[in-house]
C-alpha cells in the first residue's frame, strides 16, 4: 500500500446542530451626565435603539430574541434536541445511506435514532434530515456519535463518524431533613414530616411549576405548602413561584402511615424509605425540566422493644394541683412476650401521685395496653413530663422514658381559659 496515497474524500457532508429556543436581546446600556461632553446624545441612541424596551432602556432589558451563539448549558432534567443532516456534496447518486446516532455517557450507550432503516438513495444537492431528543438523567460528560454509512456507484461502501462532546449540569440542589414526630394525642401512628430545601444554581431564573412528593407504599402523604385564605388554598410561596439564581426555598410534607400498617408498630419501626421528590420547572422561555430524586430514606425512631405514647395530656395545669394524662404501652416486638414493672420517679418540678413498682402484667407481642396516670407540679411554667421507667421481668432489662411531653403550669390564682 502506497502510504503516499491521498486519502479518498467522503461524498457525503454530516452537519450536527443542537436544537434550543432563542434567548432574550440583552442590551448594553451607554449612559453619561447632561454635563458631560456628549450631553443628552448617548441616552437618545438608547431610546431610538428598537432593541430597548421603551421607559426601561437602561435596564438592559430586550423586547428582541436572538438565535444561540454557542452551544449553551444543558441541565440534568431537561431535553437535549439535536438537528441531524447528511447532505450529498457530489454530483453522484449515493445509495444505502444509513445514518445513526447514538448517545454514550458515563454508564450506557443510547441510540437515538428515530429509523434504524437505510435510505435506497440520495440524488446530488440533496440531504437527510432527522431530529433527535432524550430527556438527560445523568449529569457529567456525553458524547454524541453520529455514524453515516453509504455506498457508492461502483459499489464501494464508505464509513465516518463524528464525535460531540458536552457536559450536562446539576439545575437544582435538593437537601431533605426528617423530623421524627409523636402523632396527635388521639392518634396510634407515627407522623414523619420531610423538609426540602430547593434551591436554583443555574444562572436564570425558574418557574417551580411542581414539587410534589411520592410516598411510599406505606405512607399517605399531606402537603404543607399552602394556608386557605378566604376559603380558597394560596401558595404560601405567592401566585408566581419563581426561584431566582442561588435562591433556596423550603418545602415541607406530613406523612402519616397508612390504617393498615399503623396497626402493627413492629412493621412501621423498622420502615426506613419514605419516597421520593417529583420537581417539574420550567426556564424564562418555557423550556421543561423534570427530576425525580432517589428514594429518601430516614433514621427509624429509636422505640427499642417498648414504646411509650401519650394519648391524653391538659396544655395547662395549676400549681400544685393534681392532673391525668393517659399513656399508651406498646410491645414493638413481634416474637416475645414482656411482663413489664412500672417505676415513677419524682424530678425537682414533676411528682407522681400513686404507687412506683406495681405490676403491669403481661403484654404480648405487637400488643398495647393504656395507662392512667396522675400528677402534679410544684413549680411554674413550662414543665417536662419524665421519671417514667418499665422493667422486662423476663430480661431484667429497663426502659426510661423522660421529657415524654411538655405541660404549661400555672398559678391557681391565674384562670385557666
Amino acid at each position: 500500500m502506497d502510504v503516499n496515497q491521498p486519502k479518498q474524500e467522503h461524498l457525503l457532508a454530516l452537519k450536527v446542530m443542537r436544537l434550543t429556543k432563542p434567548t432574550l436581546f440583552t442590551n448594553i446600556p451607554v449612559t453619561c451626565e447632561e454635563r458631560d461632553l456628549p450631553g443628552n446624545l448617548f441616552n437618545q441612541l438608547m431610546k431610538d435603539d428598537p432593541s430597548t424596551v421603551k421607559g426601561a432602556e437602561t435596564l438592559m432589558l430586550g423586547e428582541m430574541l436572538t438565535l444561540p451563539q454557542n452551544f449553551g448549558n444543558i441541565f440534568l432534567g431537561e431535553t437535549f434536541s439535536s438537528y441531524i443532516s447528511v447532505h450529498n456534496d457530489s454530483n453522484q447518486v449515493v445509495k444505502d445511506i444509513l445514518v445513526k446516532a447514538d448517545l454514550q455517557t458515563s454508564s450506557q450507550r443510547l441510540n437515538l435514532s428515530a429509523s434504524s432503516a437505510a435510505v435506497a438513495e440520495l440524488k446530488p444537492d440533496c440531504c437527510i434530515d432527522d431530529v433527535i431528543h432524550h430527556e438527560v438523567k445523568e449529569i457529567g460528560t456525553h458524547i454524541l456519535v453520529c455514524a453515516v454509512s453509504y455506498t457508492t456507484q461502483t459499489g464501494e461502501k464508505m464509513y465516518f463518524r463524528k464525535f460531540f462532546k458536552f457536559q450536562v449540569l446539576k439545575p437544582l440542589d435538593v437537601k431533605t431533613k426528617f423530623y421524627n414526630a409523636e402523632s396527635d394525642l388521639s392518634s396510634v401512628t407515627d407522623e414523619v414530616f420531610l423538609e426540602a430545601q430547593i434551591q436554583n444554581i443555574t444562572t436564570s431564573p425558574m418557574f417551580m411549576e411542581k414539587v410534589s412528593l411520592e410516598p411510599s407504599m406505606m405512607y399517605n402523604v399531606a402537603e404543607l405548602n399552602a394556608v386557605d385564605t378566604a376559603g380558597e388554598s394560596e401558595s404560601t410561596f405567592g401566585a408566581r413561584t419563581y426561584l431566582q439564581p442561588m435562591d433556596t426555598r423550603q418545602y415541607l410534607y406530613c406523612l402519616k402511615p397508612k390504617q393498615e400498617f399503623a396497626e402493627k408498630a413492629g412493621v412501621i419501626k423498622g420502615v426506613t424509605v419514605i419516597g421520593k421528590l417529583d420537581i417539574v420547572w420550567k426556564t424564562n422561555l418555557g423550556e421543561r425540566g423534570r427530576l425525580q430524586t432517589s428514594q429518601l430514606q430516614r433514621m427509624a425512631p429509636g422505640y427499642g422493644d417498648v414504646r411509650l405514647s401519650l394519648e391524653t395530656i391538659p396544655d395547662t395545669v395549676n400549681l400544685e394541683e393534681p392532673f391525668d394524662i393517659t399513656c399508651k404501652i406498646t410491645n414493638c416486638s413481634s416474637e416475645r412476650t414482656m411482663d413489664l414493672v412500672l417505676e415513677m420517679c419524682n424530678t425537682n418540678s414533676i411528682h407522681w401521685c400513686g404507687v412506683s413498682g406495681r405490676q403491669l402484667g403481661k403484654l404480648h407481642p405487637s400488643s398495647s395496653l393504656h395507662l392512667a396516670l396522675t400528677l402534679l407540679s410544684s413549680v411554674q411554667g413550662l414543665q417536662s413530663v419524665s421519671g417514667l421507667r418499665l422493667t422486662d421481668t423476663f430480661l431484667k432489662r429497663t426502659y426510661e422514658y423522660d421529657d415524654i411531653a411538655q405541660v404549661c403550669v400555672v398559678s391557681s390564682e391565674v384562670k385557666q381559659s
